[in-house]
């Protein structure tokens, strides 16, 4: 597909009525995959945002809370058992369930205890070798369950509904993070039902009940019947399709390696800031209250808004022209986490930051995932969409955890101006795509299976 093809899709686009274009958002499989993204949001939220919030509040230092972020190494490894979610049938549930929902239903058992375990373990006492422990755990079988859900939404979707149901389920992304971030907090707070972290994290674990109501209400996806088409294979061949087969086909297309690396460093500014945004909300002095009722009120209202724009967004700009202008608007989201920071306590300023970003960030990351879904070969769903997700995640895990480290360095006004200037990178990389048609060219050829 060249830019003039993207160009004449863009305003045929726009001659749709406003109805038109959201009219999908509220038909059967992109509600299913709303309620697939709520249970897929929470646990990742509870190793970053809401664990970076209680590490502070118990007194732990912003070097140690930026690196222990490392313990969501798993989200960035993902790829490296994926093949094996693609191809490995489950006994007993597999032959019920089909492959994707036997896989989801198993792991999102183990993840519910986990997360109990994970509250119990209360760093506060001094025991960070069993909290280190279940962050891991809890994070491994998280980045699991995303390799299930990604692949599982992605081939449940037509392509006519593939932005309206990548919306829909970053939104319930969203809306999951959401419950675990501000809910959880709210749960274990003096100033809120002070249940404490233990019986917080563990009510937050029911977050896996909207994932399975979706996934008994969809059935089985157009995995269960490329499997089934399938010849018998030799051990060989099967390995070789299962770990070769899914790498091999993406790095044979058009620019598959600046892909890869535009992937690692899109969202890097806004995974840096995001590591310490808790930590200076705690520094700055907001009462557990007003974190909780700005992000409540304001920031659900600023997330259903970004989230909702992205589909028309795309609609109207193109895949690529949505990219880089959800890019930009990131970057502007972290300058007014620097204007905050100058201000200090600000009840307004931290209002007008956290809509900004919540708009921004939620429009932003449902172009982005849009894109990555794309780019999965229906062949191979888990394990191309968890390689490209992998690499998302080594920039906000690994890539971000000198964040204290920047923060304790240049001061928070500094360090949000750094994130906006380490953003740019991305930026630059995204036009370079865009000029040689790789955005949209990679899309428009892994959704037809070809490489």
């Amino acid at each position: 597909m060249n830019e003039q093809t993207g160009q004449a899709g863009g305003i045929e686009a726009r001659k749709r009525s406003f109805g038109e274009i959201m009219l999908p958002y509220v038909r059967p499989r992109p509600v299913a995959a709303l309620l697939l993204g709520i249970s897929s949001g929470f646990p990742l939220a509870l190793l970053l945002g809401t664990m970076t919030f209680w590490l502070a509040k118990v007194g732990i230092d912003k070097k140690t809370i930026g690196f222990a972020v490392g313990l969501t190494t798993p989200y960035t490894l993902k790829f490296l058992w994926a093949p094996l979610i693609d191809r490995i049938k489950l006994p007993l549930l597999t032959p019920v369930f089909g492959q994707r929902r036997a896989w989801l239903f198993f792991i999102m058992a183990l993840l519910f205890a986990s997360v109990w375990m994970l509250g119990a373990s209360d760093p506060a006492d001094g025991h960070m070798g069993p909290f280190a422990f279940w962050a891991i755990v809890v994070a491994f079988l998280g980045a699991t369950q995303d390799i299930v859900i990604d692949a599982y939404r992605i081939e449940i979707l037509p392509e006519e509904e593939l932005s309206h149901g990548t919306a829909n389920n970053q939104f319930g992304y969203r809306l999951g993070a959401f419950i675990a971030g501000v809910g959880t907090i709210a749960l274990a707070s003096s100033e809120g039902f002070d249940l404490g972290w233990a019986a917080a994290y563990g009510l937050t674990g029911f977050c896996i009940v909207p994932g399975i109501i979706a996934a008994l209400w969809a059935g089985p996806g157009l995995h269960e019947a490329i499997v089934e088409a399938e010849p018998k294979e030799s051990a060989g061949r099967w390995l070789e399709d299962t770990l070769i087969g899914p790498f091999r086909e993406f790095l044979e297309r058009r620019g598959a390696l600046l892909i890869l690396l535009f992937v690692l460093i899109y969202k890097l500014g806004d995974a840096m800031g995001q590591v310490m945004l808790n930590p200076m909300i705690v520094e700055l002095g907001f009462s557990d209250t007003e974190f909780v009722a700005i992000n409540k009120v304001v920031g659900f209202w600023g997330l259903i808004v970004g989230t909702a724009l992205a589909a028309p967004l795309m609609a109207w700009l193109g895949l690529g022209r949505a990219l880089f202008v959800s890019g930009v608007l990131m970057m502007v989201s972290n300058l007014t986490f620097a204007m905050l920071a100058s201000q200090g306590h600000s009840v307004l300023w931290l209002t007008i930051a956290v809509a900004t970003e919540q708009v921004t960030s939620g429009m932003g990351l449902t172009v982005f995932v849009t894109y990555l879904s794309g780019l999965s070969n229906l062949a191979y769903t888990a394990t191309q969409f968890a390689l490209l997700s992998s690499l998302a995640a080594v920039g906000r895990t690994w890539l971000s955890s000198p964040a204290g480290i920047a923060a304790d360095a240049l001061g928070w006004v500094g360090f949000w101006l750094l994130t906006t200037v380490v953003a740019l990178p991305g930026m630059i990389l995204l036009w370079i795509l865009w000029r040689k048609g790789f955005v949209v060219e990679s899309v428009r050829k892994a959704r037809s299976g070809k490489g």
